[in-house]
């Protein structure tokens, strides 16, 4: 299993409304990046991954999981572009703000911190476990939820 944050601003597409859709889930789509397209491809039913509230909230608000592999983005004409879909599978306690894992020495290297503007990241098994232990979660049980 690898882990991911996934970046969406509250206004266009929030927290809430990815609940709101249950077990089907949502294509994550309208992706104009290479890097973040590339990421999306290396993804395996089951990865985990962190919602990420972004330019407003500034901080990890739930538990995902990818729930079909990359496929053509349904939202353009052009086969460059592809997603995956999401499901919701967790709230999280305490929401983890941007700074909180800026200020941890743990995560300094953490992609959300290198490179801030990139929408669907890695994350790595340690730094989730890190960003789950802030959020007073167990990293290790969220694999089987």
């Amino acid at each position: 299993m690898k882990y991911w944050l996934f970046k969406s601003e509250p206004f266009k597409w929030s927290w809430d409304q990815q609940k709101a859709k249950g077990d089907i889930g949502e294509e994550w789509d309208g992706i104009r990046n290479y890097q973040a397209r590339n990421n999306m491809r290396e993804m395996k039913i089951g990865d985990r991954a962190f919602f990420y509230h972004s330019r407003e909230g500034l901080e990890v608000v739930g538990i995902a999981e990818v729930c079909a592999l990359s496929h053509p983005d349904s939202t353009i004409d052009d086969e460059r572009w592809e997603c995956v879909d999401i499901r919701a599978v967790s709230d999280v306690p305490n929401p983890v703000s941007l700074s909180d894992i800026k200020s941890n020495p743990k995560l300094e290297n953490m992609a959300l911190v290198k490179n801030t503007r990139l929408s669907v990241q890695p994350v790595l098994e340690d730094e989730w476990m890190e960003v789950c232990r802030m959020m007073g979660m167990d990293g290790k049980s969220l694999k089987n939820l």
